[in-house]
């Protein structure tokens, strides 16, 4: 796999005049125009690994508006592998033209399969997938969200040693992965912070699997009701941001995270003269569907 590079910037955001911690932004999102942050850095490996065994198949799973789904897509088409989608609800089979993320991927090659949303949760069942090997033959399987001990691999290179003199670092959680290698790669002085996008405590079940280190911690508060859920503070808050560092953030993972960063700043939660680095993981083609939803909605739109 070569994309443009694997190495990205730390841009440093200014907070406020009076601020007694500084913050930095791992560029993530700028890795790839379209396999971008936390996406690339699951699927590289994955990727190697299936071309190791002579995979040309890319089976994988995701919602509506699946950043994942959208990567895979990408990456697929650019490097020769075909992809299949398993896309949680039957509803979406006539509205692919009209969801910009399953057109963008239906675009790059891939191949869907829609499921009823109960069935979608035996996504990981044995029998659930032998019945996808003898509908679409072998492939290499990555789990929705694209978090396995290969994407954790990748996930670990986010943070190279010149980060070490951070004293915190900041991550949107989805499945735990990114997360997973940032605590794997962080260095005992450090403490890394996940901000949860869904409710629910299964996200420490799920993390410990891949790591054995204990200096992280989950900040539950930042959700906004659950998964792809959003307000109009948070939607001002990505607006306002933009037009002070000229970032656009996603509202979904990164978009929270911030909110919460700086919501914990004001409330003296990091120590004088702390260090955060906080990781934009990218997900920005999800902006476009998230409008049209809050359009629907007659709530302010981001401004891209």
């Amino acid at each position: 796999m070569n994309f443009d590079f694997e190495h990205t910037v730390n841009q440093k955001i200014k907070i406020s005049e009076d601020a007694k911690v500084s913050l930095f932004l791992k560029r993530e999102d700028q890795l790839h125009a379209f396999v971008s942050g936390n996406k690339y850095r699951k699927l590289k490996y994955n990727l190697l690994e299936a071309d190791k065994h002579g995979k040309k198949t890319i089976l994988t799973f995701g919602g509506a508006y699946s950043n994942h789904i959208a990567a895979v897509a990408s990456a697929g088409n650019i490097l020769g592998f075909n992809t299949i989608g398993i896309i949680r609800g039957e509803e979406l089979v006539s509205g692919v033209n009209n969801n910009p993320t399953l057109h963008f991927a239906k675009e790059n090659g891939m191949q869907f399969k829609f499921v009823t949303r109960s069935a979608y949760r035996n996504k990981t069942d044995l029998a659930f997938i032998n019945n996808l090997k003898e509908e679409f033959g072998d492939f290499h399987l990555v789990p929705e969200g694209g978090t396995n001990a290969l994407a954790v691999k990748g996930c670990e290179e986010i943070l190279r040693a010149s980060d070490n003199v951070f004293d915190f670092i900041c991550c949107p959680i989805g499945t735990g992965g990114t997360i997973s290698g940032l605590i794997n790669a962080s260095v005992s002085s450090q403490k890394v912070l996940g901000f949860p996008a869904l409710k629910g405590s299964f996200l420490h079940k799920d993390i410990s699997r891949f790591v054995s280190r204990t200096n992280w911690e989950l900040i539950e508060n930042y959700h906004f009701g659950g998964y792809a859920k959003v307000d109009e503070n948070l939607i001002n808050f990505i607006n306002k941001f933009k037009s002070k560092t000229k970032v656009l953030i996603d509202p979904i993972y990164t978009g929270k995270m911030l909110y919460g960063i700086y919501d914990l700043i004001d409330k003296n939660y990091f120590p004088e003269g702390s260090k955060i680095l906080a990781i934009h993981t990218g997900g920005l083609q999800g902006i476009i569907g998230m409008n049209m939803h809050l359009k629907n909605k007659n709530m302010p739109l981001i401004q891209m």
